[in-house]
């Protein structure tokens, strides 16, 4: 198994902690930062460019994503405007369709054409990396993030697919493909394998990195040490 230090990935931070983001800049091998609206409701944001620019003061030297939240794609291309003009390091995440199931292609291509930096997310198809990859072709520095991880939830083995969808963006020297949701490490491992170009992590993965490539049998030693200091420390008896 790779160490961290050999991986070819690019992992990038997953969160809207500001504080928590702050802390993981530190770290060289974070080399990206990703939010959502939900990750900033979840985290108590409630003035959404306060945030973005406290965070973009600290963080200057690497790519971070601030998503639209519109459904008109009209009001979706004035906030990506807006959001873009934040600092020279955002993306503006852009949602593969509206919640009516409408494609963002054509707006995806606007803002490319525009100069727009744009990470499109909320793919689960080959069929929608085909489409916005023509969309996003020949613009800007772009990713598109596919929810592997959710595609995983449904039962099916996302492996094939983002390979597939490696090979499919190979042609599109702006675009970078990004393993989105990760639910395990071992996803790191399996993104690095298909040649994905970055995976998204949250803390709680992020925070296991340092297991990776760690002998087995030191691995099984500590899990029994872990093991009896709980039940000592919880004072047990029989």
């Amino acid at each position: 198994m790779s160490a961290t230090n050999s991986l070819k990935v690019k992992v990038f931070a997953d969160g809207a902690d500001k504080q928590a983001l702050l802390n993981i800049s530190k770290n060289p091998l974070i080399r990206g930062f990703t939010t959502n609206p939900t990750l900033l409701r979840k985290a108590g944001v409630s003035d959404y460019e306060s945030f973005a620019r406290e965070v973009l003061e600290v963080i200057t030297d690497r790519p971070i994503s601030f998503e639209v939240f519109a459904d008109d794609f009209p009001e979706m291309q004035r906030q990506a405007i807006r959001i873009a003009a934040w600092a020279p390091n955002v993306y503006v995440k852009i949602p593969v369709t509206n919640t009516k199931g409408h494609s963002t292609s054509q707006l995806v291509r606007n803002l490319a054409q525009d100069g727009i930096q744009l990470n499109v997310t909320a793919l689960f198809t080959l069929a929608q990396v085909r489409c916005i990859a023509e969309s996003l072709a020949g613009g800007p520095p772009a990713c598109i993030s596919v929810f592997a991880g959710r595609i995983a939830d449904s039962g099916r083995d996302p492996v094939p697919m983002m390979a597939a969808a490696v090979e499919m963006l190979r042609p599109y020297s702006n675009i970078e493909l990004i393993w989105a949701s990760p639910r395990e490490l071992l996803n790191v491992i399996q993104a690095d394998a298909v040649g994905c170009h970055i995976i998204t992590a949250t803390n709680d993965i992020l925070a296991k990195l340092h297991v990776i490539g760690k002998d087995l049998d030191e691995f099984s030693l500590d899990t029994v040490k872990m093991f009896y200091d709980d039940a000592s420390k919880a004072g047990y008896s029989l």
